[in-house]
Order: C-alpha cells, then sequence, then structure tokens
C-alpha cells in the first residue's frame, strides 16, 4: 500500500432502507455504497449469501424496499487520500459555485476541464467532489451530464425521490436547457435548427466519435446569433434532444465548430484562437429553466460566463 493509501477497517454494516434509497437494484446500492471494490467482488459476495436482505439470501436483481434491512459484510477497501483524490482547485470552486439548492437537489456551476464523475482514466471528478465537501450527504447522484470541458449548470439530486422526478422532467422535455458556444467563422443566420439524428461511438482513427447518420437517434438544436465578431459568432443552442455532443456535432455541421473543440472542430483554426488565449473549448451551460418538481414554481437558473471567457470576449472586434 503506497503513501497515498489508507486501509478502512472492515466492520459488518446493517443498513435500513428508507424511502430515497428504494426501489433501486441490490447491486447498484453495494456498487455506491462499497466504492473502490471491484464489482466481481460484489456480485461474488452477494452470490455467496454474505449479502443479506432482511436475513435472507437475495438475488442482485432483488429491488430494495423501504424498511429493508441490508447486512453487508466486511470488505476491505483502499482509498485515496482526500488531498490526492480530489484536487483542492475543483473543492474550492464547488464550494463556492452553488447556483441553487433545496432539500431535493442543488446546481452548481461546473468549472470546465473537470470530468462529471471519475472513471475511464479520470482519477476524480465533480460528483466525487461534492461528496467530498459534503460528507454528512447520504445520497448525491447526476441528474444529467455535461462534457468535461464543458462548464456551466450540472444538476445533483439530493433525494433517490427527485431523481426520479428530474429524469421525467428531463424525458419529457420539461427541463429547457441554454448554452452559450463561440463558434469559428461568421454565420450568416440569425436562427436555424438543426434537425440532424446523431450515431455515437463510431470509430475513427481510435476515436469514439458522434456522427450524423440516418441510423442514430433523432436529434434537435435551435441556434440563435447573438453577436459576430471578426472571425467568430456567439450563438445561443438550445437543444431539445439530449444527446452526447449534441450541440458540437450540430455546429460542425453547420461548417461553425465550437472555438477550442479538439474532437469536432479544425485544428488549425483552434491553433490561432489558442494564440489569442483561447485555452478551452467555448461551451457554456448559462441557463436551466422549468418548473420545480414538487412546489411548481417556475425557477430560471443562471451560471454566469467564466471571467476568462469573458475578457476574451470583450477584446474581440464586433461587427
Amino acid at each position: 500500500m503506497n503513501s497515498e493509501e489508507k486501509s478502512v477497517t472492515p466492520k459488518v454494516q446493517l443498513v435500513e432502507i428508507t424511502e430515497d434509497m428504494c426501489d433501486q437494484r441490490l447491486d447498484n446500492f453495494l456498487i455506491a455504497r462499497l466504492k473502490g471494490v471491484p464489482k466481481s467482488r460484489i456480485y461474488r459476495i452477494v452470490r455467496k449469501g454474505e449479502v443479506r436482505v432482511n436475513k435472507g439470501r437475495v438475488d442482485v436483481k432483488y429491488r430494495l424496499l423501504a424498511g429493508d434491512i441490508v447486512r453487508i459484510p466486511p470488505v476491505r477497501i483502499a482509498e485515496r487520500s482526500e488531498e490526492s483524490y480530489v484536487p483542492q482547485g475543483l473543492q474550492a470552486a464547488l464550494e463556492q459555485g452553488i447556483l441553487f439548492e433545496d432539500d431535493g437537489f442543488l446546481v452548481v456551476n461546473k468549472p470546465a476541464g473537470f470530468a462529471v464523475h471519475g472513471g475511464s482514466g479520470v482519477s476524480s471528478g465533480i460528483i466525487e467532489g461534492l461528496r467530498l465537501i459534503r460528507p454528512e450527504a447520504h445520497f448525491l447522484e447526476l441528474v444529467h451530464r455535461l462534457d468535461k470541458d464543458t462548464s456551466g449548470c450540472l444538476m445533483i439530486a439530493k433525494k433517490r425521490s427527485a431523481l426520479k422526478l428530474l429524469h421525467e422532467l428531463f424525458r419529457e422535455n420539461h427541463i429547457h436547457k441554454t448554452y452559450l458556444a463561440l463558434l469559428a467563422g461568421q454565420w450568416a443566420r440569425k436562427k436555424l435548427i438543426v434537425n440532424a439524428p446523431l450515431l455515437k461511438n463510431v470509430s475513427k482513427g481510435g476515436e469514439r466519435m458522434v456522427v450524423i447518420s440516418q441510423a442514430g437517434k433523432e436529434a434537435e438544436t435551435l441556434f440563435r446569433r447573438l453577436k459576430t465578431f471578426a472571425d467568430s459568432t456567439l450563438v445561443e443552442a438550445s437543444p431539445k434532444t439530449g444527446r452526447t455532443h449534441q450541440i458540437r456535432v450540430h455546429a460542425a455541421s453547420l461548417g461553425h465548430p465550437i472555438v477550442g473543440d479538439d474532437r469536432y472542430g479544425r485544428d488549425d483554426i483552434n491553433r490561432g484562437f489558442k494564440g489569442r488565449g483561447y485555452k478551452r473549448m467555448f461551451l457554456h451551460a448559462e441557463k436551466l429553466k422549468f418548473q420545480h418538481p414538487v412546489t411548481g414554481e417556475p425557477l430560471t437558473i443562471l451560471a454566469p460566463l467564466p471571467k476568462q471567457l469573458e475578457d476574451l470576449l470583450r477584446h474581440e472586434e464586433q461587427i
């Protein structure tokens, strides 16, 4: 065990399932509870009967009910120290970036450069950072996602009941999302709805891409021009659907990729903008507009454009 890790002393846990924890599969409950334990180990301890629900054996697919008592056996977990696991800069950004919060959910102004969660070679992300600064929170789960290099409004559920309600609002398109994006070149249109189906995980040179394809899923984005500069255009992008990389691919299909997009943009254009100080992709989730799932109160949550991007725009020559 290296110096950056600590051993968590194993002990039997008896966990009573509350209303906010119920109606999830046992395996998903254990995976969330036993962070750092391989899934294969979790399935094995269930299969061997070391995990019990109400003193009896159950299958990993068992859906937990309120009042169930889950016995979790001693499992040794090696965890990284907090300092090495979540950067201090991310912790500070999250603590200062809460845009809205109540008993059911919160909205944080996600900084660019961080994945929403750890995994696939990423040691930590936004959700791990929130769990670190909110050690008393028993439930913190992503309601939706933002790309690593996108900043702005990110919604996190604090209760399973809130997660269900918010997912339903997203499914029924009752949460309206607005992004700010800087497109390369002067876009001549004032407004345009792009309807182009998207197919994901198409490999190009070993890199997974999203492409426009009739074999893909329906995707619709409304683009509205806000300001035109000498060699770029600031637009408002409102996705009706929530496909992976939707705004990025639809913008590129217009012939005006997002400035700084290293996957769907052009290297020569990005190099030019980088030399002028554009160090990241210029895509920002500015606004969420919806009715509160419990109270019905209309909510509009705004994330201010990061100062770095604001300063860069101020120096652009407006046409």
